[in-house]
């Protein structure tokens, strides 16, 4: 058989990236239900008499399964292959959407979102499997980077919906069924995938389907102290922005008077930010190193920006840009750093166990705020746990560059400019 295989000519370049494409579409769809639930906050407020805890838990119970799938998705990955698993999860995403735009009852749309998450974050490591397996060697970098763009086109389609289709902004459940639209396109691109992987793997000459790293719970004890800063970092800096999004545009209405359609516009700033800055920011910190310096100043931009919001009449824009840069910048220099401090042996279970307690974050966050606007009622106490989390990234940030730069550095501040 290996033999044979090598006989196979390799698929086409155009072959590659229609896969690329129709995993991305895939992609764009669970982006967009994830966000689908921002836009509607107000009218979930009016039309079902939702308290802000009760949005809170929507988009928080999401998290839930993904503190336990993200240790397990691998290893199914692993045991049924990527084809039937992407469909799995994106079927898990679809039934998701379907069950949380089907009823007026909490409960039932809590455990569609919950069903939605079961999938969603499995699915993005599936859809990671395949590009892997499709482009190691060939552009790798730049198709993970048009896949991202890509599935956060889902993102800034769904925080923009009031626009687009504002007419369906009139009842709380039209625009929950675009959702359960844009996991139709996603299950079918996974058929399509699906259909065009296993026709390559009978014509074509593939690498063989790389290997999931499975969570090793004796390694977390290795871990160095830059590590775990890095890892404090990240639960702080997105506990601060997704769950502001969560009430985002509901806020922007009852604060500062916006339109729906001006709000989902506002708050989808941070993702147009992150698809054309976070690539530029990556290939800067490549250059220059100061990575931890680079995480400082993107903390540092978030301490002030929910106060401003809460506090001043600035034009929105203001914070919502500075909030944008922080998004684009953080993340281009804290995941790559993990794979500069700690053993390449290691980095499945030091990007598990990041994700892991990110989900934990998430989760809790989004059910705090949620509860913080109702015990205080307004938006006073969510906007100060806000700007406190962004202290403690800065503070965070600040650990690290400390630590790096004494006798146990990693090398996370060197950069191209500066190697030998």
């Amino acid at each position: 058989m290996e033999n044979q295989n090598l006989l196979k000519p390799e698929p086409s370049p155009v072959f590659r990236w229609i896969i690329l494409v129709f995993v991305s579409l895939a992609m764009f769809g669970n982006y967009y239900i994830y966000d689908s639930i921002s836009p509607l906050a107000d009218l979930l407020v009016k039309q079902l008499n939702f308290t802000d805890s009760n949005i809170g838990l929507l988009q928080g119970i999401y998290s839930v399964p993904n503190v336990i799938m993200v240790l397990i998705g691998g290893i199914i990955i692993d045991k049924i292959g990527t084809r039937i698993s992407t469909f799995i999860f994106t079927a898990l995403c679809l039934i998701g959407a379907i069950i949380t735009a089907s009823s007026t009852e909490l409960t039932f749309m809590a455990i569609g979102r919950l069903v939605f998450g079961l999938g969603a974050e499995s699915m993005i490591v599936a859809i990671t499997t395949v590009i892997g397996r499709w482009f190691k060697g060939r552009q790798l970098s730049f198709a993970f980077g048009l896949n991202l763009t890509l599935a956060r086109l889902g993102s800034f389609a769904a925080l923009n919906s009031p626009t687009w289709a504002r007419g369906l902004y009139d009842n709380w459940q039209y625009p929950l069924l675009l959702s359960v639209g844009a996991a139709i396109i996603s299950i079918a691109s996974v058929i399509v995938y699906w259909g065009m992987d296993a026709y390559a793997e009978k014509n074509y000459s593939l690498r063989p389907v790389p290997k999931q790293d499975k969570i090793i719970i004796r390694e977390i004890f290795s871990f160095s102290k830059s590590y775990w800063f890095v890892v404090l970092l990240c639960v702080t800096f997105y506990s601060g922005i997704f769950p502001f999004q969560t009430f985002a545009v509901k806020f922007f209405i009852d604060v500062h008077g916006t339109s729906r359609e001006f709000g989902g516009f506002l708050s989808s700033m941070l993702t147009l930010s992150a698809m054309v800055l976070t690539p530029l920011f990556g290939l800067f910190a490549d250059y220059i190193g100061k990575r931890s310096l680079l995480m400082m100043l993107g903390s540092l931009l978030l301490v002030p920006v929910y106060l401003l919001m809460a506090y001043t009449s600035v034009t929105l824009y203001i914070p919502m840009a500075m909030m944008g840069l922080a998004f684009s910048l953080i993340p281009a220099v804290m995941w790559p750093s993990v794979a500069i401090i700690v053993d390449e042996s290691k980095l499945g279970t030091a990007y598990g166990l990041m994700t892991m307690i990110q989900n934990i974050g998430l989760a809790g966050f989004n059910f705090i705020i949620g509860w913080a606007n109702d015990f205080s009622g307004n938006y006073t106490m969510g906007m100060w746990i806000f700007s406190s989390l962004g202290f403690f990234g800065l503070l965070f940030a600040f650990l690290l560059r400390r630590s790096e730069q004494g006798p146990g550095g990693h090398g996370l501040e060197k950069g191209i400019k500066n190697s030998p």
